[in-house]
């Protein structure tokens, strides 16, 4: 590790930035190195204005892989270089109104059933069933699961903040069964891993990326043309909670949302919520 990365590393853990956050700037500063084959304390502002242009124009950065960028690269040489550039005080990600794309009910039980392997239909039920994020399900615990109140110990979630999310009773009995095939004392879903070492004795969960392959191949087989994903099974959870009565406020506080508006996009999501305002636009032309 260069003297350069430790320094930026060290800054970051002082801000109280979690690991992936760390991972995501440090990745950030790598990339612009690369790209212009030299140290990242030698690159002047000008070359850091052409970078960012660069981003948005040639790559077509969406705004959070555009943020991530900023943010890294402007800790790096405010925070590790001391260098105050004015660009930093221009530059912006482009905002961005996009509604996520839901799965109906319908649709997540035809994804879902068609999973193949035990592991990864368990873990994906346990996402939806819980509206977790993938990092937070595939890092689950056996000492996680409050059985008796039927609740689940999210540790560590984004911005690292734990929160508890209900249990269903029918995930309770997934999350047993599957358990009972490992009997891993610490890890809900733990990785075989190269070595194909045995699941009771895994140290590592399992793998993100293979999960979104189950997931990717169970969509494609379905038929469903949708753009989705993992992350589009806590999309459809707190809608379909919010279609059910569920109070909002409830469901940001599942969702572990810091802002009331970030979990009132799911409002224009609902179908009932399509249904009823059709309902009183006509009532209202009726009443012309």
């Amino acid at each position: 590790m260069t003297e350069l990365r430790k320094r930026m590393i060290e800054c970051l853990q002082l801000k109280g930035l979690s690991e992936r956050t760390q991972e995501s700037y440090v990745r950030a500063v790598r990339q612009l190195a690369e790209h212009y084959h030299k140290a990242p304390d030698l690159i002047t502002e000008e070359e850091l204005r052409q970078y960012f242009l660069f981003l948005k124009n040639i790559k077509h950065y969406s705004r959070n892989t555009m943020t991530i960028a900023i943010c890294g690269i402007r800790c790096f040489y405010e925070q590790t270089l001391n260098r105050n550039w004015a660009i930093f005080g221009i530059v912006r990600p482009a905002p961005e109104k996009k509604l996520p794309v839901i799965l109906s009910l319908a649709e997540v039980r035809d994804v879902l059933r068609r999973v193949r392997l035990l592991r990864y239909q368990v873990c994906l039920t346990t996402l939806y069933s819980c509206g977790l994020r993938l990092q937070e399900g595939t890092h689950l615990q056996v000492a996680d699961i409050d059985s008796g109140r039927l609740m689940i110990h999210v540790r560590h979630g984004k911005g690292a903040k734990d929160r508890y999310v209900p249990l269903p009773e029918r995930t309770l009995e997934l999350l047993r069964q599957y358990w009972v095939t490992h009997r891993n004392p610490v890890l809900l879903f733990p990785a075989e891993g190269r070595d194909h070492i045995h699941l009771a004795k895994a140290t590592e969960p399992i793998s993100k990326s293979s999960l979104q392959k189950a997931f990717r191949a169970a969509l494609i087989e379905s038929g469903n043309n949708k753009r989705a994903s993992v992350h589009t099974l806590r999309h459809s959870w707190a809608t379909h909670l919010l279609e059910a009565g569920v109070n909002l406020r409830l469901i940001q506080e599942w969702l572990g949302h810091s802002s009331p508006a970030t979990t009132s996009v799911y409002t224009h999501l609902t179908v009932k919520a399509a249904q009823l305002g059709t309902a009183a636009i006509n009532q209202l032309m009726r009443d012309l």
